[in-house]
């Protein structure tokens, strides 16, 4: 499991006050392959690219609207896997997605739902990314590793 962490204070500023969003990459299987922290006011199709290269090639990459970027289609395209991200609603141009394969990225948000279940996890107490992203492994190995 790949873990990188922003700096060493990951807690941003959004509009609900601080926060750290985890951008997380899955096997199909429910299993983390890598973490990548960052506060709460970066966009996620910034930091995406830092788990793109740990991604599986030629498979298919879910993603959510949050990823949909000209830049992430290309990388995608270059290591010959193929992309399901559906379109934001204010774009004119409507890439082709599939409703029905988009439903296992799911697995995510199950991955994450379960990983939540620890407390440390839900509330990011940890003001440190660092200890943050420790924490998170450590429970990421303990649901699904041990």
């Amino acid at each position: 499991m790949v873990a990188k962490g922003g700096s060493a204070h990951a807690p941003g500023r959004a509009r609900g006050g601080p926060g750290t969003n985890i951008h997380a990459l899955s096997d199909n299987r429910e299993r983390p392959i890598a973490f990548h922290l960052t506060g709460a006011n970066v966009s996620d199709f910034t930091e995406a690219e830092a788990l793109l290269p740990l991604a599986p090639a030629n498979g298919v990459l879910h993603g959510d609207k949050g990823y949909v970027s000209g830049r992430i289609h290309r990388i995608v395209e270059e290591r010959g896997s193929l992309r399901n991200i559906p379109p934001r609603k204010t774009h004119n141009w409507k890439n082709c997605f599939l409703p029905y394969p988009y439903q296992s990225r799911a697995v995510i948000g199950r991955m994450l739902g379960r990983l939540k279940e620890f407390r440390r996890i839900a509330t990011c107490h940890d003001r440190n990314a660092r200890n943050f992203l420790w924490s998170l492994c450590l429970a990421a190995t303990v649901c699904y590793w041990l």
